[in-house]
């Protein structure tokens, strides 16, 4: 690939990973405890967060057996 190219595959690249980044599901709920695999991150608006917010929410496991430690569902604001 020429030098001249370079620049222009990477800027469409970054371009692909935007469009797929804004393609993401945002829920208007949080879904309920068991629906969410752990460590999995879902957007939600339910308006909990501040302006230009939006709430992440990262599953848990919510299982004790055998000594293992529970993981619990992780909450954050991030900028939007």
């Amino acid at each position: 690939m020429s030098h001249r190219l370079q620049p222009l595959a990477l800027a469409v690249m970054m371009q692909a990973v935007a469009a797929l980044l804004a393609a993401a599901t945002v829920l208007k709920t949080e879904p309920p405890m068991g629906a969410l695999k752990e460590g999995q991150r879902v957007l939600v608006d339910d308006g909990s967060c501040g302006a230009g917010q939006i709430k992440e929410v990262i599953g848990g496991n919510h299982i004790k057996a055998g000594g293992t430690k529970d993981i619990v569902r992780e909450r954050r604001c991030i900028p939007k």
